[in-house]
């Protein structure tokens, strides 16, 4: 399904239909939609609340907080706040508990198809790739600063480059030499001509451009300090649902679930009653879902989709 409230490019929601369903509605609940982006989930969430349901959604890019004034609804709230803020924004609403919260991980199609927010190779722009254009360093001030070593290092582990250390000698070797790099044309040059084999149709700076996003927006961080407070506020049997784009997403998502449903973290052979046993606070609800063929075939960008759904028990 196509959000029409893009007021610039048609923005095509991942996952929609499968991530609400997840999330078991419950027409008076209090729900959360972590990410807006053009608000597809959102809007199909206040389509199964009654009159008392209510829905508080959070984004800290600009356009999608403009965007989502679109939307006049007395069950609605949207906050312009990075998730990980989630709780103590909650609270500042009277909110304690809620019935079921969505994260959508995934940038979203008009970030990358604006070109002056510098997050494609596609088109040469001012380096930025700040979610949220209010505050923070933009990627071409981190390059303008960082060491060979540390840039290496983030390239390496946010990217999963293997010419990690090829890529960032050849940007501190551009800067060095009096040429700072500060579009995004610049640094899809000089990555290629640090990247001596790829994946067959795919830009050798897909990684780095991957790495740099994730790294100066603090996606990962974001995301382990935010999954705990999603157990804390989920009132028992509220869904948590998370879309995820990469395998570093992925593998967080799913080690915090697996880490809730098995508590079980004493020495092995320890004497003890299985009653007296730590018990779950989260229990997985299906398998990891992905996206279906036709949906893949209409939107490609929703390829890398993975959905992990977790339902809280009641114990504390």
């Amino acid at each position: 399904m196509v959000d029409e409230a893009s007021a610039v490019n048609a923005h095509i929601t991942v996952l929609l239909n499968e991530a609400v369903h997840a999330l078991d509605i419950k027409p008076n609940g209090i729900y959360v939609d972590g990410t807006f982006g053009r608000g597809g989930h959102s809007r199909k969430i206040l389509a199964q609340l009654g009159e008392a349901g209510r829905l508080i959604a959070f984004d800290r890019d600009l356009a999608a907080i403009e965007s989502g004034k679109a939307i006049d609804d007395p069950r609605f709230t949207l906050v312009h706040s990075h998730f990980a803020a989630m709780q103590a924004r909650l609270a500042e609403l009277g909110v304690h508990h809620v019935d079921g919260i969505l994260l959508d991980l995934g940038i979203s199609s008009p970030q990358i198809d604006e070109a002056g927010r510098g997050f494609s190779f596609r088109y040469d722009a001012p380096l930025d790739m700040r979610m949220d254009q209010s505050s923070g360093e933009t990627a071409a001030d981190f390059l303008s600063r960082t060491t060979e070593q540390q840039l290496a290092e983030v390239i390496k582990n946010y990217g999963e480059e293997r010419f990690a250390k090829s890529i960032a000698r050849a940007i501190i070797a551009e800067r060095n030499d009096g040429r700072a790099i500060t579009t995004t044309g610049q640094l899809a040059q000089v990555v290629a001509g640090a990247v001596t084999r790829f994946e067959p149709g795919q830009n050798p700076a897909t990684r780095t451009f991957q790495a740099l996003r994730i790294f100066v927006n603090q996606e990962l961080e974001e995301l382990s300090v935010t999954m705990p407070q999603c157990l804390q506020l989920l009132a028992p049997h509220g869904r948590l649902a998370i879309i995820s784009f990469h395998s570093l997403e992925d593998r967080m998502v799913k080690q915090f679930i697996r880490g809730q449903e098995d508590r079980d973290d004493l020495p092995a052979n320890f004497p003890v009653r299985a009653a007296d046993l730590p018990q779950p606070r989260l229990k997985s609800v299906g398998k990891a879902v992905k996206p279906s063929d036709e949906e893949v075939r209409l939107n490609p960008r929703s390829r890398s989709a993975v959905l992990r759904v977790a339902e809280r028990t009641s114990v504390v």
